[in-house]
């Protein structure tokens, strides 16, 4: 499905941003274009008392540059990217274009650019980590850690076929273990 056709999902700001000034920056590329009322979907907010949260709604008009200039203006100010399958290669473009202003890129479903059967999300992940296998470790040379960090199994606590909503508790649950264990 294409969110970004989506005149529903296209209202609203572009960027919300949430939490303590002084936490971790997550920097969210969502495709599905949650958080349209300002406000971080409601799995995301515990992790603002630590976290920094920047929350690019993609099918807005500017929600992908709102990303691209944060990352250009904090040289030195690390971020970690969180994207699904369908920007997974725009974050991996993004790290590698901002090195000294990415610590991370976590992703989610990341070999699924669109929705795949139940069940087939973990295979296509396998597939595109293979084929994505130099440009990861490019980027872990250079210093950003790159993590699959979470996928649809399709069962009954998925709900969903592949890639997970970014708003999937499974996903705001791997997203603060890894920022933890990376700062």
């Amino acid at each position: 499905m294409n969110h970004s056709a989506d005149p529903v999902r296209a209202r609203g700001p572009s960027a919300v941003t949430e939490g303590t000034p002084d936490g971790p920056i997550v920097l969210v590329l969502d495709p599905a274009g949650a958080a349209p009322r300002e406000g971080l979907p409601a799995t995301w907010r515990d992790l603002g008392e630590s976290l920094r949260i920047v929350w690019c709604r993609l099918p807005a008009d500017g929600g992908l540059s709102e990303a691209d200039d944060l990352l250009a203006d904090k040289p030195g100010k690390v971020a970690h990217l969180v994207a699904s399958g369908p920007y997974a290669e725009t974050a991996l473009r993004l790290a590698e274009q901002y090195p000294e202003s990415v610590r991370s890129v976590l992703l989610v479903d990341p070999g699924t650019h669109g929705f795949v059967p139940a069940g087939e999300g973990p295979e296509a992940d396998a597939d595109w980590e293979l084929a994505t296998r130099t440009r990861r470790w490019a980027l872990t040379r250079s210093g950003v850690e790159v993590h699959t960090v979470a996928h649809s199994e399709g069962g009954e606590r998925d709900r969903v076929p592949a890639p997970l909503p970014l708003g999937h508790p499974d996903v705001a649950e791997a997203v603060r273990k890894f920022v933890a264990e990376l700062d």
